[in-house]
């Protein structure tokens, strides 16, 4: 399989269901539509819907319902990108090359596109008759819901904030990382083993430590990209983690010991894959293109 070219198919695959929900009369504020729309329809590389299909299609789940959940989760990646680029967070112009939400609309309406956006996530799923049990499409919720909330991304944001300025440790840059962008990554290959009536407990651990090894090499190279990358092909503002006081991996680890770590993640993940009786290849692609990837 060319990772390229199935990455290619889950952007226009989840792309084309969102474009399709808005296209909908929905019952609403025409300016807070266009936010949201323009939050979630604004380019980007759609990673955790990638690993939602790439996930569920090797285990046999039906692409429909893969469909739904890549959308569900984008949405929720969607909302949080919206909030973070906010004045009270991070502060940014740019969000992968056009203008953030706030700077195209205003605060007012990029906060409500941000609401709206994590709400929409846990319509599109209660809503959607799955080809699995009713138990295992409320384990979905719940799975989404801790990714997303204290125990994941939102505590991992507030870990962030409140390490701004601060010097901490290599533990606890880790676990701010593994909750603020390994929570979600992870629940995307999560949500899409869910989605297969082919699952078993094993092989979803298995992916779940894969999952928690390539998300927290994702931000590893993130942190390498602020420093060696340029505004244009990042889609955002070159440095802004070192403009904005954050603790990062170049900074504790140094560049060579940053890059190591990045290598010694993907490969700790992709040994995870072996033991999987599936053709893992494209995730062990997956891997490797995180720590290779200019943006």
């Amino acid at each position: 399989m060319n990772l390229k070219i199935e990455i290619s198919n889950a952007q226009q695959r989840v792309s084309q269901f969102i474009s399709n929900y808005f296209k909908q009369d929905l019952i609403t504020d025409e300016t807070v539509k266009a936010a949201t729309f323009y939050s979630i329809n604004n380019g980007g590389k759609r990673l955790r819907p990638f690993l939602v299909y790439a996930t569920g299609n090797i285990l046999g789940a039906r692409i429909e319902d893969l469909d739904v959940i890549a959308a569900a989760i984008e949405c929720i990646h969607s909302y949080s990108l919206v909030h973070d680029d906010l004045p009270a967070m991070d502060d940014d112009d740019l969000r992968r090359g056009k203008p953030t939400c706030h700077i195209q609309f205003n605060e007012a309406q990029a906060i409500l596109a941000g609401d709206a956006l994590q709400s929409l996530a846990f319509e599109l799923i209660a809503e959607h008759r799955f080809a699995i049990p009713e138990s295992r499409q409320l384990r979905m919720i719940q799975v989404l819901s801790k990714a997303a909330g204290l125990q994941g991304m939102v505590g991992g944001q507030a870990l962030d904030i409140a390490a701004t300025d601060k010097v901490v440790s290599l533990d606890e840059l880790e676990k701010i990382h593994r909750l603020k962008t390994g929570a979600l990554l992870t629940c995307a290959i999560e949500l899409g083993a869910l989605c297969s009536p082919n699952m078993n407990e094993t092989d979803f651990t298995t992916l779940q430590q894969y999952g928690q090894n390539i998300g927290l090499a994702f931000q590893v190279q993130d942190d390498i990209l602020d420093i060696e990358g340029d505004t244009y092909t990042l889609g955002k503002p070159q440095g802004s983690d070192i403009g904005n006081n954050k603790s990062t991996y170049p900074a504790i680890l140094g560049m060579p010991g940053a890059k190591q770590k990045a290598q010694a993640l993907t490969t700790t993940a992709i040994e995870k894959l072996n033991s999987i009786n599936a053709d893992t290849e494209l995730l062990a692609q997956l891997a490797k293109y995180i720590v290779e990837r200019d943006h």
